[in-house]
């Protein structure tokens, strides 16, 4: 059991804990829904309006769980953060390749040149909810990431791959990859569950009181219907209500929660990353002062179930060089990137699912896929060894001279390996014909 709390507890806790900053990371193709109704032979707009979606990204045989997470990590390098700073990692995630390894053991592998292992943390499953209960839990830097893929039918085209980190501090069946779904009952339990966050324990708030709402958002369409369900409870619990309120809704949705389906809508369902992809939808498309003093409703939700409202207050220091400006600014090429994506037609998006299908679950596999069309600095998968340990290795990126000339392969059977943090220069060795040029590393033994 532990101990009582010290006297000077409350004195010493940091003020202002919060969302430090925030990266988002998608893979670089994408199919069109509505390309993707004329291949499935469904009804025009069924998933561009019944579901509100879009676009849907996906990876090949060359990226899992693991190897998104490691990208998004580029969290730290980019904002200028010390490995050895970070005390606490948490992992929400539902996507599991390894049934005794954590997401987290593979990126505790990044933190070995600093000398930093002393890190708190486990991987967190929960359904969608997984990303949710990590940042409850963790205070320094959070992942959630997940691969949604179904089987051909009605839940594919709400499919989705991405990964996102949240730096949390103060001032700032086993063997398919697809899962079983009863799409209605989990529906229900969405509902039911937002209609008990938002009524229950007597609150004291309405939609009136948040900036922005943002939503867990399997697909887009029940976003709406979520909103819409919000501004009925406000609506039937105002003494004094009129016609008015039901017109003044109707706006509600343009105005706090629209601009968080930036990502959903063009990416897709994303599983425990969701509604911090949603979060930085918002962030990234509004400026500093537009933001300064809101507040931030957030749903979060997952089956099973779990989950929890919670509201976000932004800072209101909004000058140049402030931590919102930061957090703003380094989200605001989001649309760029989305846009940079490359379309794939529905018959090499079907082949490229049918190709994970079958080979997710192997050893001794050297994936079959192009790292050409990854984007730079992205981790990819390049083999499963005999006892299914996976190694990745990293793109080259233009901005890193060492590794746009390549970097040797670092094996993690080597008995004096040293793996490098990605953040900075690796000695070069010479690559052998057989493997890629870059910095590589494994997940090891169990």
């Amino acid at each position: 059991m532990p101990g009582p709390l010290p006297l000077n507890a409350e004195a010493c806790w940091p003020k202002d804990v919060g969302i430090a900053a925030l990266e988002i990371y998608f893979p670089s193709q994408f199919v069109d829904q509505a390309e993707l109704e004329k291949y499935d032979g469904v009804d025009a707009g069924k998933y561009i309006i019944g579901m509100g979606q879009a676009k849907m990204g996906f990876c090949a045989d060359r990226e899992d769980i693991n190897s998104l997470c490691l990208t998004v990590f580029r969290i730290l390098w980019r904002d200028s953060i010390l490995y050895h700073c970070i005390g606490h990692l948490e992992v929400g995630t539902e996507t599991i390749i390894d049934k005794s390894k954590s997401v987290k053991t593979n990126l505790m592998q990044l933190f070995e040149e600093s000398g930093n292992t002393d890190i708190e943390g486990i991987d967190t499953t929960n359904a969608y909810y997984g990303s949710t209960a990590a940042v409850v839990n963790g205070y320094a830097l959070v992942v959630a990431g997940d691969i949604a893929v179904y089987a051909t039918g009605n839940s594919r085209p709400t499919g989705e791959v991405r990964s996102v980190a949240l730096l949390i501090g103060a001032n700032p069946d086993m063997l398919s990859e697809y899962p079983i779904v009863d799409g209605k009952l989990s529906i229900q339990w969405y509902f039911g569950a937002l209609d008990r966050c938002y009524s229950g324990n007597d609150k004291d708030f309405t939609l009136k009181d948040f900036g922005f709402m943002i939503f867990h958002s399997p697909y887009c369409k029940l976003v709406q219907k979520s909103l819409a369900q919000i501004l009925l409870n406000d609506i039937l619990n105002d003494q004094n209500r009129d016609k008015n309120s039901i017109n003044s809704g109707l706006e509600a949705f343009g105005d706090k929660t629209k601009a968080s389906l930036l990502v959903s809508n063009q990416k897709g369902n994303m599983y425990t990353s969701s509604v911090y992809g949603s979060l930085a939808s918002v962030l990234a498309q509004y400026s500093p002062q537009e933001l300064a003093g809101k507040r931030i409703g957030v749903f979060s939700y997952g089956s099973g179930l779990a989950a929890t409202l919670y509201s976000l207050g932004v800072m209101q220091d909004a000058t140049p060089g402030s931590g919102l400006d930061k957090i703003t600014a380094s989200l605001c090429d989001l649309k760029s990137r989305l846009d940079s994506r490359t379309y794939v037609e529905p018959d090499v998006f079907a082949e490229n699912m049918k190709l994970r299908e079958h080979t997710h679950h192997l050893m001794n596999y050297i994936p079959q896929s192009s790292i050409d069309s990854l984007f730079e600095g992205t981790w990819y998968l390049v083999r499963v060894d005999e006892k299914h340990r996976r190694t990745y290795a990293q793109s080259p990126s233009p901005s890193d001279d060492t590794l746009g000339e390549g970097v040797g392969l670092i094996h993690s059977s080597a008995a004096t390996e040293h793996i490098s943090s990605p953040a900075k220069k690796v000695p070069r060795l010479p690559a052998t014909a057989a493997e890629p040029e870059a910095a590589v590393f494994s997940n090891g033994e169990h």
